[in-house]
């Protein structure tokens, strides 16, 4: 009779399934990196106000120097957005929280009725608090106006 031989087993992880799938996925991000709105460029207008300290997240709405309107809600990335549908979405989260802040900045580039538009409804949305943004200035202003 024949005697078989018993294979022995092999303990090894054959990793060239995975270095694939990293290839690929380096290819997808490298691709869609340069394609992703990392932010917007708002210049906010100078002032010689006090920072206000805020206790709670606030809710961002930025316009830009085109009139086009961003809202960012908590951690979530800022994201363009109509007026209509940002005073939606402010007024859902308010109807949960009335005491958070809305934080509205507006370049100052863009003209004063853009910014002006989304007060109302704001307003009406029933944010009861409202602050403006800028930027700290430098000192000069605050002389210029004395």
């Amino acid at each position: 009779m024949r005697t078989r031989k018993k294979r022995k087993l092999k303990a090894e992880i054959n990793v060239v399934p995975y270095i694939d799938v990293m290839l690929v996925l380096l290819i997808i991000f490298m691709v869609t990196a340069p394609l992703l709105n990392l932010g917007v460029d708002i210049k906010l207008p100078q002032s010689t106000a006090k920072a206000v300290q805020i206790d709670k997240e606030p809710i961002l709405i930025s316009v830009d120097k085109d009139g086009k309107f961003y809202l960012t809600l908590g951690g979530s990335p800022r994201e363009e957005i109509s007026p209509e549908d940002l005073i939606k979405k402010v007024a859902a989260v308010v109807r949960q929280d009335p005491q958070v802040p809305v934080l509205l900045g507006g370049d100052e580039r863009a003209l004063y009725g853009q910014v002006y538009q989304i007060l109302p409804g704001l307003k009406d949305s029933g944010v009861t608090k409202l602050l403006l943004m800028s930027q700290p200035g430098n000192g000069q202003q605050a002389d210029a106006k004395k």
